[in-house]
């Protein structure tokens, strides 16, 4: 409706630059220019590769968004930007960016949280969020589960990972297994022709005495260095590795863990909704998995379509769209670029 704010959002937290544009929960454009090229020859993210990339990414897919949206800078009614969590560097950019326009436009500007920015990304799908949910955000830096009672106003972290994160261990494990970077979607591809229960791998901190003290934390190191050394001992012995078997029973370890803790915080609080949000989001079995278990509870899963999943100007357009509608008042030009910020800020 021509009523609803319309926002445009700006996302360079780390190798994607994002420029999205949204009318309430209605998504008008979201471009994207992604480095991933340029980090895949190292193995992983450079952040000075990254920075750069953005410098140069940022002014035409701005004018790209703004192209598929049919609009002009002069429509919107505010500029949303991920301040935070991020490579120091790249926030900068996009920070640096947003005020930019907000000064040339005399337009507000909104510094977001980009945790917070993956569950808003849904709305865009779903429609308004259910208040309280559950929500899990897993990435290649990120796997938390959260209390969302009121996102414009906070979050409650219920547990996060304590060694790798979800992302990052696929990333090393498609290294070890000779697949590129980044791995999330070469491991899918891979296990789709496996057996996920052909190896019995970990699923960390899930014997009864973690459940105690980590009931909702995440541990993959674990899993990862299991998964090494059964492939350096195949490797030693000299036989073949079975990439297909060995990536589906990695998958299905990862994936279990998710699922059962994100469920058990549901039930243990009552609460019927889960979101599942972040790049991990898009892997083909978390999704399958999580919708079959969630049913037997009568649990309602939200996850965006995969292109939404990873970084993007949409998901932070969105928050800032809810942030509007809900009344917060924007930031401060002076806003810093956060590449620490706790995951209770979701606005600065």
């Amino acid at each position: 409706m021509a009523d609803e704010p319309l926002i445009l959002g700006i996302e360079t937290s780390c190798d994607e630059t994002g420029v999205g544009v949204v009318r309430g929960h209605t998504l008008l454009a979201d471009a994207l220019a992604s480095s991933v090229d340029q980090h895949a020859r190292f193995g992983g993210v450079v952040p000075e590769v990254a920075s750069r990339a953005h410098l140069e990414a940022i002014v035409p897919t701005m004018q790209r968004a703004l192209t598929e949206a049919g609009v002009t800078l002069a429509d919107v009614d505010a500029i949303a930007v991920t301040a935070g969590p991020g490579l120091a560097g790249a926030l900068l950019v996009g920070v640096a960016a947003a005020k930019g326009y907000a000064i040339a436009a005399e337009k507000p500007v909104y510094g977001v949280n980009h945790l917070a920015a993956h569950v808003a990304v849904d709305t865009l799908e779903h429609g308004p969020l259910p208040e309280p949910a559950i929500a899990l955000l897993v990435s290649g830096g990120h796997s938390s589960l959260l209390l969302v009672d009121d996102l414009a106003r906070g979050v409650t972290p219920l547990g996060a990972t304590i060694d790798d994160a979800a992302g990052e261990a696929f990333d090393k494990v498609a290294r070890l297994l000779g697949l590129p970077f980044p791995g999330g979607p070469y491991i899918d591809r891979e296990a789709r022709a496996g057996d996920p229960a052909a190896i019995a791998f970990p699923r960390g901190l899930t014997a009864a005495k973690d459940l105690v003290a980590h009931r909702h934390d995440f541990s993959f190191s674990g899993l990862k260095t299991a998964v090494a050394r059964w492939v350096e001992a195949r490797q030693r012995a000299g036989e073949p590795v079975p990439v297909a078997d060995v990536a589906a029973s990695f998958q299905e370890a990862v994936c279990d863990v998710l699922v059962n803790k994100a469920l058990d915080a549901c039930r243990s609080r009552g609460v019927p909704t889960l979101v599942i949000g972040g790049g991990v989001a898009a892997n083909s079995r978390l999704r399958a998995m999580a919708e079959q278990r969630a049913a037997r509870h009568g649990i309602r899963v939200r996850v965006p379509r995969p292109g939404l999943c990873t970084d993007n100007g949409a998901m932070v357009a969105a928050l800032g769209s809810h942030l509007v509608a809900s009344g917060v008042a924007p930031s401060r030009l002076d806003l810093p670029a956060d590449s620490a910020m706790p995951l209770t800020t979701v606005g600065v």
